[in-house]
């Protein structure tokens, strides 16, 4: 009989296990033309986003970052199962890994930014946790060109501010429209947001766009 393996629904990107970046790996050997437009999504879990997004938009790249190892080796064996040459994941934390990671890109490649469901740490003294850190949206604005844009979503109306209010903060974004989007711009949904839709939830969404 298999063994289930449980994976941890919140790690702590503080932990010493966390603390080594990943090495860039050589983008010509993860994508058949890393020259395409690149989506990056941060905090895939699952990476279904992504295997939902690939197989639609054969002229873009797509590149998961999730910090739970398991998932991403399940995501990468379902890649190789669905023969994917515009997919890939890579295991890392972001508060150490992101920004060698968008400097070793091909010039101008990211396009795209998603970061979608983040978890939210309620606790005040877990708050340092978030994703959405002001040295994130720094390592966004110098990865993205202009034009680029991020999306954010999550079902926790105070995370999708705190996100919104630091991209906002920034003067290199600028967000488009005003109020929430009433749908989700991504061709595909996430498993987090329809789990939340089919409970008749809200889901909070915004845009941002790269300015100069």
């Amino acid at each position: 009989m298999a063994v289930v393996r449980r994976v941890r629904q919140h790690v702590n990107p503080f932990a010493i296990k966390y603390q080594t970046p990943v090495a860039p790996p050589d983008w010509s050997q993860v994508f058949d033309d890393p020259t395409r437009p690149l989506h990056l999504d941060i905090g895939c879990a699952r990476g279904q986003f992504l295997q939902g997004s690939a197989p639609i938009a054969p002229d873009w790249n797509f590149l998961g970052l999730e910090i739970r190892q398991p998932l991403v080796e399940a995501a990468l064996k379902q890649r190789d199962e669905m023969g994917l040459g515009n997919l890939h994941f890579i295991f890392c934390n972001i508060n150490n890994s992101l920004a060698p990671l968008l400097g070793s890109l091909p010039a101008g490649v990211l396009q795209r930014v998603s970061i979608q469901f983040p978890d939210p740490w309620f606790k005040k003294r877990h708050q340092k946790r978030r994703v959405t850190q002001p040295e994130l949206v720094q390592q966004l604005a110098d990865g993205l060109p202009v034009g680029g844009t991020v999306f954010l979503q999550s079902d926790v109306l105070e995370v999708e501010v705190e996100m919104c209010d630091r991209f906002s903060a920034h003067p290199n974004f600028q967000r488009r429209g005003a109020g929430w989007l009433a749908e989700n711009p991504m061709a595909v949904p996430t498993e987090r947001e329809r789990v939340t839709q089919a409970k008749g939830e809200p889901v909070y969404r915004a845009l941002f766009e790269r300015c100069p």
